[in-house]
């Protein structure tokens, strides 16, 4: 177990309460992408016991709500506040007494706490409901490629929206701090398999056949070469290697085949968009250079989410009201990547990044088996997104 300091229990009365409630129950049965049966079915009962009408994604997993704006409000711009849902494929060792029961599956990215926030601003926005409507967005599939935003997206949950926010857990940043920016926020993220096919042969005589090995190493270099002089470097793109594998034990052998696997990550949008061609014809050509076939496999992932500026301002404000002038910190792009972008594709919108670290225990990243987030954040979350649903964008 990875030695971290165990939240508090909190009260099961309140609003806190069933916050912590909320997020322990999810956290505590957590699903893999696309699987979401139950947390859907969670998150379902829970908004009808507010009096709310969710509606189910077709994809089969997630929902989206509705709640109506105010008697007499004259407000007519919608706001869509998001969260993700789904749990990561690794084992959790937090030591927690609501750790996950599901062997394999954790939510250690902090979908829970999300999930959870999201529910409590419903709860808000019910009690005293806001000066326009507001969307929420329950997203399945947030750790998949290229996300089940994109599936969100294409069903049209954004159709009539004006402008939409999501939170993230910060496990290095306070409690009681948001870092909050315009610009881009997050990176792409594309992934790449490639595969080398040759005749194989004996290693005594690699000139009367193809070399795949020899191929696949100057794969691994050139490629990343061309990238590195093809991209402006000011990009913040970079070509990174996971895996390389070809043949089996004998070492005169040459194999028949191998293959590589791979992320090409960007800060740069535009970079985003036009990368695929550079790596597939370089591939290309260094393949016909050592006489082998190259297959390349190339996944086009999320671009990079980039906040709008007004929607910045307009976050920033509503930390302020919750959290006064010192809850509002930096935030600096991040090399990973988040399906968010795919609705910032098609509005305005605004990712915060939300502190859940206690101050005095050990840090954890995310996706780390040891990750706990500090619950005190969880009311934070929920009221920030409040506040923003609330704050009128300015004139002109």
């Amino acid at each position: 177990m990875f030695g971290r300091k165990k939240s508090d229990s909190g009260d099961s009365d309140g609003f806190e309460g069933r916050l912590i409630g909320w997020r322990r129950h999810i956290h505590t049965h957590p699903e893999l992408s696309y699987e979401e049966t139950e947390t859907t079915d969670y998150i379902d009962g829970e908004l009808r016991s507010m009096g709310l009408e969710p509606t189910r994604f077709r994809i089969g997993t997630g929902l989206w709500c509705d709640v109506p704006a105010a008697d007499g409000a004259t407000a007519t711009d919608v706001v869509a506040l998001r969260a993700d849902i789904d749990a990561l494929a690794m084992s959790e060792d937090s030591g927690e007494p609501f750790a996950s029961e599901v062997d394999g599956v954790a939510h250690t990215c902090g979908h829970d706490g999300h999930t959870a926030m999201l529910l409590g601003a419903a709860e808000m926005l019910v009690a005293d409901p806001p000066p326009r409507p507001v969307r929420l967005i329950f997203q399945p599939a947030e750790e998949t490629m290229p996300g089940g935003a994109k599936d969100c997206v294409e069903e049209g949950v954004v159709e009539g929206v004006d402008r939409i926010i999501a939170l993230h857990c910060d496990p290095h940043r306070r409690v009681g701090e948001v870092g909050v920016t315009g610009g881009a926020i997050t990176s792409s993220n594309a992934k790449i398999g490639i595969t080398v096919h040759s005749d194989g042969g004996h290693t005594a005589r690699p000139h009367e056949t193809q070399d795949t090995v020899f191929a696949l190493a100057q794969i691994v270099t050139g490629v990343t070469a061309v990238v590195d002089r093809t991209i402006d470097p000011r990009s913040g793109t970079v070509l990174t290697w996971a895996s390389v594998k070809a043949g089996g034990t004998a070492p005169n052998v040459i194999p028949d085949s191998g293959q590589l696997w791979g992320t090409l990550r960007s800060a740069d949008r535009d970079v985003w968009a036009v990368a695929e061609p550079v790596v597939r014809e370089a591939v290309e050509a260094i393949a016909r250079t050592y006489g082998v076939r190259a297959e390349v496999d190339y996944v086009q992932g999320v671009p990079p989410v980039v906040n709008d500026d007004t929607c910045a301002d307009l976050a920033a404000a509503a930390v302020e009201q919750v959290l006064g002038p010192d809850g509002v910190g930096p935030a600096v792009q991040s090399s990973g990547g988040e399906d968010f972008a795919w609705y910032t594709e098609e509005i305005p919108g605004v990712y915060l990044r939300l502190g859940v670290w206690d101050g005095e225990s050990e840090e954890t990243d995310l996706h780390h088996p040891g990750f706990v987030l500090d619950e005190a954040a969880l009311p934070h979350g929920a009221r920030i997104l409040d506040a923003f649903a609330r704050l009128d964008r300015p004139a002109g």
